[in-house]
């Protein structure tokens, strides 16, 4: 029952978040609803954090292979839960990607044929952004010499690393300066708005790889073939997936090893301080 409980709750959230991340870069790119990279970043923002609060009591609300291997790296999670989560999450982006397309499937159609793109031509990245990732970000007025495939790895890795460690403040006992628990999907939301103002124009700051490989193999079944997979730069697979990846084990190994023990220390000599009863020496 708990594994069905995980899986619905992880492919719920991470369609939700998904939908509403892919759907507001689609309102930007077809229609020109968006002005500016913050309100699409606000938008994703906040489409984070209903994605959390309407699932966190059913799953953790990870919504993100990169978290979900973080908290097991970190202890919070048991490995064997691991392949669920995935599976949950990567349902939900590619049932995102789905409904998406189907929703606007003519729009698309119309927008390519009022530029002349051709889908599965290099041009068709203009369309196939609403799905997938990519670098640098289409969108941005850069020279594609500005943004390497290492350089958009190590965007995509500091990009998460940062969200994930920032998660695992906001949610550790020991981090007496969190906020509530009732709050905390609001300040994930807002880290979500802020990464994203400031890394999408290198790389659309994925940080999600279900979130980014679903909706991708929707548009490469779809017709966008390789632009989408492996996409007209390749390097989709190192960037996007496994960039993600090392951000999240990266901030689990410097939570675990380095934060959480110097939090642990300071609360226990607050507790004695203060003439605490409770005593937690340093695990």
């Amino acid at each position: 029952m708990n594994h069905v409980r995980d899986i619905v709750g992880e492919v719920f959230g991470t369609f939700v978040l998904t939908f509403f991340r892919c759907g507001a870069v689609a309102a930007s790119v077809l229609f020109s609803a968006h002005v500016g990279l913050l309100q699409v970043a606000m938008i994703w923002g906040v489409g984070v954090t209903l994605a959390i609060y309407v699932t966190r009591h059913l799953s953790c609300a990870h919504l993100n292979p990169a978290v979900s291997l973080a908290m097991v790296i970190a202890g919070r999670m048991d490995c064997r839960k691991l392949p669920v989560y995935f599976l949950g999450q990567l349902l939900g982006g590619t049932l995102a990607g789905v409904t998406l397309y189907s929703v606007l499937r003519e729009s698309i159609s119309s927008f390519e044929a009022s530029l002349s793109i051709v889908r599965g031509s290099a041009a068709s990245v203009r369309s196939a952004m609403i799905f997938g990732d990519y670098f640098p970000n289409p969108s941005a007025p850069l020279n594609p010499a500005q943004v390497s495939l290492p350089l958009a790895f190590s965007v995509e890795a500091l990009g998460t690393f940062l969200l994930v460690i920032i998660i695992f403040f906001l949610t550790e006992d020991c981090n007496v300066g969190r906020p509530p628990s009732d709050i905390a999907p609001v300040f994930i939301g807002l880290t979500v708005m802020v990464i994203i103002s400031v890394l999408a124009p290198l790389t659309q700051a994925g940080l999600n790889p279900a979130r980014d490989f679903g909706p991708r193999l929707v548009s490469y079944v779809a017709g966008w073939g390789q632009v989408a997979i492996p996409g007209p730069r390749g390097g989709f697979l190192v960037v996007y997936i496994l960039g993600p990846l090392v951000g999240g084990c990266a901030s689990a190994l410097m939570f675990r090893f380095v934060f959480e023990p110097l939090m642990a220390r300071k609360q226990m000599v607050c507790d004695c301080r203060s003439g605490g009863s409770e005593f937690h020496p340093v695990q």
